[in-house]
């Protein structure tokens, strides 16, 4: 990669295809750090704080991971998502998730159509919202268990089968939904293997006065800035498989399976307070994800090494929706957050 390309990432609007070979690796590092820096400046004219949401929203893109969002209404949530999405110039669409919204909405459909030249009926397939870059899946959690379903296939093999048929996904892809709080009216808890297909819970709260103050005057006062591409498709799949190639040391995937296997009530690993807390503990895939989450992270930093802080750093995100706590938590007024928290202190980084 030239200095060419790394001005163009930095400071032009126009989409940089690069081609990463193994001898440009750390350079594309670099470049990918900055374009990071250059999204989020971008995404900052229209979205006031919320840096570590954005943050966590660009590591599971990257680490090709799909993305729970939990907030109560009026965060930005929405827009966060479609602003990130202009300004990696991908396709985005958006389902607004309803009691009575039906699978076939999500998928599509086949339909049957005349010819106009043989006049022969035959069906034709579709293809609904789910076939694009970037889905929004509005208040997830606003549609029954049938109709969420309709995302498991898409979310874990990137492929839609219908009517006997198969068709693929266009890459990128990633979905990024949003939940309102369970407590909360009209809303359906997500089911386990839904839940466990996204690789972050990332948790949305309100902003500081200081910030709400900003959001006040900058979205009152007139139409949002037009944001810049910085990014384009083809040049995020050759960065997402950048991140594969990050090296893990034995060391730290061995840290991120005692991890993971310390959440289970059931294993010899796990200690008392997760035997006392805990209903069901987290699979493989959560493990699978903090080393994905890790990786994708120290490449948007510039670096190539992953460490034990580095799995630390996102074990709440990946781990929180996956740990079923049981009641005498609940009663006691434990939250996964603080189960996580406790585990951190509890598993060392060696096997001793």
């Amino acid at each position: 990669m030239t200095d060419d390309t790394t001005n163009t990432i930095t400071n032009s609007a126009a989409p940089t295809r690069t081609h990463i070979a193994a001898k440009d690796t750390l350079k594309a590092v670099e470049l990918l750090a900055r374009a990071k820096q250059t999204i989020l400046n971008e995404v900052g004219k229209v979205i006031v704080g919320q840096k570590e949401v954005l943050n966590e929203i660009l590591t599971a893109f990257f680490a090709q991971g799909h993305c729970l969002l939990m907030g109560v209404p009026g965060l930005a949530k929405t827009m966060m998502v479609h602003s990130l999405a202009q300004t990696m110039l991908l396709e985005f669409k958006r389902i607004q998730f309803t009691p009575d919204l039906m699978p076939t909405d999500i998928t599509g459909t086949n339909i049957l159509e005349e010819d106009p030249q043989t006049s022969q009926r035959r069906f034709v397939f579709h293809k609904g919202p789910i076939f694009t870059n970037v889905l929004l899946a509005d208040e997830i959690n606003r549609t029954p268990p049938k109709t969420q379903a309709a995302l498991l296939e898409a979310m874990q093999e990137h492929k839609v089968t219908t009517g006997g048929n198969t068709y693929k996904l266009v890459e990128p892809f990633l979905v990024l939904a949003t939940q309102n709080p369970i407590e909360q009216e009209g809303t359906y808890p997500l089911p386990e293997a839904q839940l466990d297909r996204f690789i972050f819970l990332v948790k949305v709260d309100y902003p500081s006065l200081e910030e709400e103050e900003k959001i006040l005057l900058s979205t009152t006062r007139g139409p949002e800035d037009k944001l810049k591409g910085i990014l384009d498709a083809q040049t995020i799949k050759q960065y997402q498989k950048l991140v594969q190639q990050v090296p893990v040391s034995e060391h730290v995937a061995n840290y991120a399976a005692r991890l993971c296997r310390a959440t289970r009530p059931q294993s010899d690993e796990s200690p008392d307070f997760i035997r006392k807390w805990v209903r069901y503990g987290c699979g493989p895939r959560g493990g699978q994800s903090l080393i994905m989450a890790a990786k994708a992270h120290v490449v948007l930093n510039g670096r190539f090494n992953v460490s034990c802080e580095d799995i630390r750093r996102f074990a709440p995100p990946v781990l929180r929706h996956r740990l079923i706590l049981n009641f005498a938590a609940v009663s006691e007024g434990f939250d996964t957050d603080a189960v996580i928290q406790k585990l951190l202190v509890t598993v060392p980084e060696t096997d001793e």
